[in-house]
């Protein structure tokens, strides 16, 4: 008769199995951190989905060959990072990937689905309404003129990454729900004939609100990334003002810094 403890190994041996880590126990690196990077790498390249097992310590530690506090230690690096979870009598579970965005002039769709990260989008608001005296600055258009306004939560694996608020000039297109759900609002705005050109964007940080943590599946509190962005059309002309916040656990912006000839 199967034990227990027979069952989990067993479970999480496809995870395991479909992995090849190569340690240099030479190097100076030390090995939890190199455990803990080939393991980071192989659940953002999706080796290792969301609800994979891993096993306990002590199964990573044989099938390793590592000592436990090595493997604690990679384990933990990961749970910081909010990309595995302990579970007790279970093991080591895959949580999901943390998303890294490029800082270039695209939406957030097209970036998660470039790097395959199954987007979805519920819209939950989308109506008209006057223009508030930022946004109506932002779009270069009369304070309590009409704007659209879209709210919009963005999942990838099912899970919340972002809370999307966009105004846009209520005469620019024709914006339909069941098309927002099913793609990104840029390639909506290309596919309506207009080029995206340029954009403004400040990046900042703060803690959610209720209503914000609730949305995104988070503690009251918790960190966020903000963003917001105002992009102009190849004429110049202000064609949508955005203010976003994304899960700090879940997500990152990513640089590349050149040094200034």
């Amino acid at each position: 008769m199967a034990k227990p403890g027979d069952r989990s190994r067993a479970a999480t041996a496809p995870a395991l199995d479909c992995l090849e880590f190569a340690l240099d126990r030479a190097s100076p690196v030390p090995l939890y951190y190199q455990l803990s990077r080939q393991l980071e790498a192989a659940i953002e390249h999706g080796v290792l989905a969301p609800g994979n097992l891993l096993g306990n310590e002590i199964d990573l530690s044989i099938r390793l060959g590592l000592s436990r506090p090595t493997v604690r230690q990679a384990i933990q690096t990961l749970v910081d990072k909010g990309l595995l979870v302990r579970r007790r009598g279970v093991g080591t579970q895959v949580v999901h990937s943390q998303v890294k965005r490029p800082l270039e002039l695209s939406s957030l769709y097209d970036d998660l689905e470039a790097a395959g990260q199954g987007p979805s989008t519920r819209v939950v608001r989308h109506e008209t309404v006057p223009a508030p005296a930022d946004v109506a600055a932002a779009l270069s258009l009369p304070e309590g003129g009409p704007v659209t306004v879209l709210e919009r939560l963005r999942l990838t694996h099912g899970q919340p990454v972002a809370l999307l608020r966009n105004h846009l000039p209520a005469d620019l297109l024709d914006l339909d729900s069941d098309r927002l759900e099913s793609t990104g609002l840029y390639r909506m705005l290309r596919t309506a004939g207009i080029t995206l050109h340029s954009a403004r964007q400040t990046i900042g940080a703060r803690s959610a609100t209720a209503e914000e943590a609730a949305r995104l599946d988070e503690q009251p509190g918790a960190a966020v990334l903000t963003m917001q962005r105002t992009a102009y059309d190849d004429t110049g002309r202000p064609v949508e003002h955005g203010s976003h916040i994304y899960r700090a656990s879940r997500y990152a912006f990513d640089f590349q810094l050149l040094v200034r000839p």
